[in-house]
């Protein structure tokens, strides 16, 4: 059996993308570990699934896993190709989707020059939303002071459908975004990991970000970090609200906005890499994995 699939990516925030509305597959953990392998699988920041609807009010289920197999709640980027896909792939000829995350509804709305919009939601800050359990740390105003590896740390926390953490750095370059990102992805503070975006403020309408992305590593650009990032940013007033908010990241840029209130606004580009097929079969006899007998 080949399974086809799609290569994309978001400003360098790479996916590979399944059709599992016409196509039929058994994702197993071990499966995508293989799939994400630069060396010995196809790669990806991300594996992408489409998938049919479980509720009358969306056009599709969307589902995201990291390169280590589990499964994440959203992806910024990976939601603009995800509806680029679809309309590529011809699954759907709306400009306007309604699809369903592990992390809730969002609108994707694309326009005639390719770039998509997407409705991320409102942003969540209180600790339990996140989910971040502050024990044993010092809040000042809405700057959390955590000790990583006896360093005391300061950030900003934000939930915009998966958690995130934000460190303001004078300099997004000299940032320690693998040790310091590393270190705090698994910290016992957060009990469901987190993402940890260091944003370097150049004025009040343009940011640079850099992003340490739970279960994958830093990657080239994080849709969910700059929303994130963003509206942390906004609400501490270092940045213009209900303005378009300049996210540069190292593959490129992409357009936020958030008013106090209403939901994040995310526009950015997207592209195409190449297709392919893979055989899953193939690849777990490769590695030396056995099939799970049926029943």
């Amino acid at each position: 059996m080949l399974i086809e699939f799609t290569k994309m990516h978001g400003l360098g925030n790479d996916f590979m993308v399944i059709d599992l509305v016409t196509q039929r597959l058994d994702l197993t953990k071990e499966l995508i570990q293989l799939l994400g392998d630069r060396h010995l699988g196809i790669g990806f920041d991300q594996l992408l699934v489409v998938e049919p609807p479980m509720r009358p009010d969306v056009d599709f289920s969307y589902r995201i896993f990291n390169t280590d197999g589990n499964e994440v709640e959203q992806c910024g980027n990976g939601a603009r190709c995800f509806a680029r896909f679809v309309q590529a792939r011809k699954l759907s000829f709306k400009q306007r989707l309604r699809v369903e995350t592990a992390g809730g509804i969002i609108s994707l709305t694309t326009d005639r020059y390719g770039w998509v919009e997407v409705n991320m939601g409102k942003p969540k800050f209180e600790p339990d939303e996140i989910p971040f359990t502050p024990k044993a740390t010092t809040k000042i105003q809405n700057a959390y002071h955590l000790s990583v590896d006896g360093t005391p740390v300061q950030l900003y926390v934000a939930n915009m459908g998966n958690p995130h953490a934000v460190i303001r750095v004078d300099d997004v370059l000299d940032a320690d975004v693998e040790n310091l990102g590393k270190a705090l992805e698994s910290h016992p503070a957060f009990p469901e990991r987190v993402n940890v975006g260091f944003m370097q403020v150049i004025n009040q309408r343009h940011i640079r970000l850099r992003v340490y992305e739970r279960g994958v590593g830093e990657t080239q650009a994080c849709g969910t970090g700059a929303c994130a990032a963003v509206a942390i940013g906004i609400r501490e007033g270092w940045l213009d609200e209900g303005e378009d908010i300049r996210a540069q990241l190292y593959g490129g840029s992409m357009i936020v906005s958030w008013q106090p209130g209403y939901a994040v606004m995310m526009t950015g580009p997207t592209a195409f890499v190449y297709e392919g097929v893979f055989s899953p079969d193939g690849l777990m006899a490769q590695a030396g994995i056995k099939p799970k007998p049926t029943a």
